[in-house]
């Protein structure tokens, strides 16, 4: 055969019989998405050079890969097809579909490692690119660390959708998440609330399952349809009005980029309480206005939730305490408005008159929005005239209380109560009130808000009241901004407890009368607390020694 050179002249290229050669050489070539035009340089020469051309099939024998390289196959080419022994339906092999795959993915790696033993070049062709959710990777982990091996890499259906599409899959600081529609819908609903943009693989049987997971993660206006994208037959729309007994498994869903749907070029800052009025609607011709109140957890983005993350990446506008807006990463096309932490009815009532204006708004609180948090002021403020009908959705999020307590065990493993410490919405005399409630109880306390530069005895005057109830001796966890980089979490006795170490962003556990420290480790360097689950029975109780019924 002939070769042309890197100089461009042609080039005698006559290769030895098989036999002489030693040991073959093993390619898996990536042909790209469909149309054969778009296969690359490499692929068609290692084709051309190759003795052995392999390629998958169902059984009906048909091959996609080989349509796709057909031009450039041989008369003198050793074909090996290697046909699936099932696809869609059953099998009676003793290990199931998986036992069958396995014996296949073998039995095909020695046939092709005949031909590589006799000294012959194998080419493996595979649509898309060969390790990106290819049969040809099989082949690769049975014989690449026993032969000479190359892989060819293809345009994958994903880069070829979005060039159908015409619509940029992810911009600026943006991640691409690719799933396989096969995830179990609970997962790929959690997956797709998360990203910014997505594209699921693997439709076909699978569509309704993506479908209802793409609406319950709030992105089926966006989704887009794909169907073998640069082949014939090619097929583009939109995903919710794809009739799903159309949907063959050469098809994707594509969640497009959410910078590249937005008006504003830009992340900007805006003064609190100030509205721009140039963009007031989405241009839908309805409204779509909405708050949704999320929860940051007690620090940065590794507290946060699947949902939480989709509804701060889908927000036109953010709202909340400067400190919480600082944690959640700048999108371009959001608009931010910071203000101070004492402003909770202004910044509500600000979030929903955006809404009204059709915007989708986040208000961001930290920890969990309905601890101490926004979610009271919006739903206040949502549920009087005029924002009656402005929708609004609270979002949970990781408390402070139980970030807290997981980084020294389970201090909460039983029954216990959240109190604030704070007299700026409550009189301190109901705060005494219920600490004495709620330590004459015997419960764990997890006490928010227990001081600030301009409250500083209440720590000191808790610590009093719960001595009237708890041993001195008693654990108190002091954790102070756990997942920060000021994180420090300390334990101490409760007659130790120093109102000095205590501020605004400590959170303060109580122990009952049966929590237990211990330590761990080798050394004994570790401390851990938790409460039993297991409380003792009162003389006379049902069930207990001595009783009645006993």
């Amino acid at each position: 055969m002939t070769a042309r050179s890197t100089t461009g002249e042609q080039t005698s290229h006559v290769r030895p019989p098989a036999g002489e050669r030693g040991v073959g050489r093993l390619y898996g070539v990536g042909l790209g998405p469909g149309d054969p035009s778009l296969m690359t340089v490499r692929a068609v020469r290692i084709i051309a050079e190759a003795d052995v051309i392999a390629y998958h099939s169902a059984r009906h024998g048909r091959s996609i890969a080989r349509s796709i390289a057909a031009e450039h196959l041989r008369p003198d080419h050793i074909e090996e097809p290697l046909v699936y022994p099932v696809t869609t339906g059953t099998t009676d092999h003793p290990g199931g579909y998986q036992g069958a795959m396995d014996e296949f993915y073998a039995e095909s790696a020695a046939r092709l490692a005949a031909h590589l033993d006799a000294g012959r070049t194998v080419a493996v062709l595979a649509e898309g690119d060969p390790l990106f959710y290819g049969s040809y990777m099989h082949m690769h982990k049975r014989l690449a660390d026993r032969y000479p091996t190359e892989v060819i890499p293809g345009v994958t259906s994903v880069s070829a959708a979005a060039a159908r599409l015409g619509t940029p899959l992810v911009e600026g600081e943006e991640v691409l998440t690719i799933l396989p529609g096969t995830l179990p819908e609970e997962e790929l609903t959690a997956r797709l609330a998360s990203a910014d943009s997505a594209v699921v693989m693997k439709l076909g049987r699978t569509f309704p399952t993506v479908r209802r997971a793409v609406e319950r993660a709030g992105r089926l206006a966006d989704a887009r349809y794909v169907e073998r994208a640069t082949m014939s037959g090619e097929r583009t729309g939109a995903l919710a009005e794809t009739d799903p007994e159309s949907v063959p498994y050469f098809s994707v869903a594509v969640l497009p980029s959410r910078v590249a749907a937005r008006a504003v070029p830009g992340a900007h800052e805006e003064p609190f309480g100030e509205v721009d009025e140039v963009d007031e609607v989405d241009g839908s011709g309805e409204s779509g206005g909405e708050v949704v109140v999320v929860g940051t957890g007690p620090a940065g983005p590794l507290w946060l939730t699947p949902e939480t993350r989709g509804a701060l990446a889908a927000a036109q506008d953010l709202v909340g305490y400067t400190t919480y807006l600082d944690r959640v990463p700048v999108r371009p096309g959001q608009r931010r408005h910071g203000s101070d932490n004492k402003v909770e009815s202004e910044r509500a009532e600000f979030a929903l008159d955006l809404a009204r204006r059709g915007r989708r708004v986040a208000v961001v609180s930290g920890g969990d929005p309905g601890v101490f948090a926004m979610a009271t002021a919006v739903l206040e403020a949502a549920s009087a005239d005029p924002y009656r009908d402005v929708p609004v959705r609270v979002l949970p999020g990781v408390t402070a209380a139980n970030a807290a307590a997981a980084r020294v065990g389970a201090p909460l493993g039983h029954d216990y109560a959240v109190l604030s410490l704070s007299d700026r919405l409550k009189p301190w005399e109901v705060i005494a009130e219920r600490l004495h409630a709620a330590a004459g109880a015997d419960l764990v306390l997890a006490l928010y808000n227990p001081g600030s530069a301009s409250r500083t005895w209440q720590v000191g005057k808790a610590r009093e009241l719960l001595l009237e109830h708890r041993a001195p001796d008693t654990p108190v966890v002091l954790g102070r901004d756990v997942g920060g980089p000021e994180e420090s979490v300390r334990i101490v006795r409760l007659a130790d407890l120093d109102p000095a170490q205590v501020d605004m962003r400590t959170i303060l556990l109580v122990g009952s009368s049966r929590t237990v420290t211990a330590r761990r480790g080798e050394n004994g360097d570790e401390t851990v607390v938790w409460t039993p689950r297991r409380y003792p029975e009162s003389p006379g109780s049902p069930g207990s020694p001595g009783s009645p019924s006993n």
